[in-house]
């Protein structure tokens, strides 16, 4: 049987601004503000980076358009855009600029559930619309009880972790305000969750260089034809990573919060907001051992520059990541 391969492009849904502290934690900012541009506000600019997967045979089971990530679409309150700088872009636009109807996405894999990955999946009603749910607006100037919102994509199969979601209901996180009920509610019954075996057993007391305890294609969970997801917990405990093969015969790997950015390569650099640092170093570096054995293509999640990259070894024990180009 022939592997299923997908056409892929990414996805700008919109730049929007991060402070460089919450993104480099322990890091002294002697250290990142070498190579890392800040505003006067101190904040990082990043991207909203999406996937776009269009199949390359027109015939079996499954999908024929699917999306990977969502951004953080348009129903956060003024006073958080501007907290964000958030670019008056999203999903659903860049979509339908890619020439596809938001109707034609029959299935969206988010990393996780934190409102700038999956926001995008709900989207403010509009004139004439009636809602498919009403409650509290997402944000920091608190609710509206007025606030409507409808599915973005109303065909689409939402996948995500078991995990992940049962935190996200349980708002199990070290920000306050990153799950909310806006962008979760109205996907129930639109949901399918995935309990793909984390890379080593619970309770288990892992070295920071340490291997996963299973190999990869064990770890994977074939979620859609040709494509895969796997375990890269630290930023939550239910993040994943997504894998497929691309037109050209390569692996194409979804990194999230992982390795956020180029400027995250580091052992070390991990965010502030993970709910497990460690776990996230030691996540980060079998990730990037296994991408430079495998040869993987990554696309980082909110890499402002070019987000497709590869891994190759520095020469010095560790991990460097390249463009295309070079």
């Amino acid at each position: 049987m022939s592997e299923t391969r997908y056409h892929w492009q990414v996805l700008r849904a919109g730049k929007f601004k991060l402070d460089a502290g919450s993104m480099f934690g322990l890091i002294p900012r002697s250290v990142w503000s070498r190579t890392v541009p800040t505003d006067e506000k101190n904040r990082i600019e990043v991207q909203h980076n999406c996937l776009l997967l269009r199949r390359e045979s027109p015939s079996g089971p499954g999908p024929q358009i699917v999306l990977i990530e969502a951004g953080t679409g348009d129903k956060l309150d003024a006073k958080s855009r501007d907290i964000f700088e958030l670019e008056e872009t999203d999903i659903e636009k860049q979509v339908i600029a890619a020439g596809v109807d938001p109707a034609q996405i029959g299935a969206a894999v988010v990393s996780h559930l934190h409102f700038d990955h999956a926001g995008g999946l709900t989207r403010l009603v509009r004139p004439g619309e009636q809602p498919e749910w009403t409650g509290p607006a997402s944000g920091m100037a608190g609710s509206r009880p007025d606030h409507g919102v409808r599915r973005t994509f109303p065909n689409a199969m939402i996948i995500a972790q078991k995990r992940e979601w049962s935190d996200a209901l349980a708002n199990r996180s070290v920000m306050t305000r990153t799950y909310f009920a806006d962008h979760l509610a109205p996907l129930e019954g639109h949901l399918r969750l995935v309990d793909s075996p984390g890379p080593f057993a619970p309770g288990t007391i892992v070295d920071r260089d340490a291997p996963p305890q299973l190999p990869q294609q064990a770890r994977e969970t074939e979620v859609l034809p040709g494509i895969f997801v796997f375990r890269v917990p630290g930023h939550t405990w239910g993040q994943q990573a997504v894998r497929f093969v691309g037109n050209d015969g390569r692996n194409i790997v979804f990194t999230p919060d992982v390795m956020p950015t180029a400027w995250h390569v580091g052992a070390a650099y991990s965010l502030g907001y993970d709910v497990e640092p460690y776990t996230s170093m030691v996540t980060r570096t079998w990730f990037l051992r296994e991408a430079a054995e495998r040869g993987w293509t990554l696309v980082l999640d909110h890499e402002p520059g070019d987000p497709v990259r590869t891994v190759a070894s520095n020469g010095k024990g560790w991990w460097e990541l390249r463009t295309l180009s070079t």
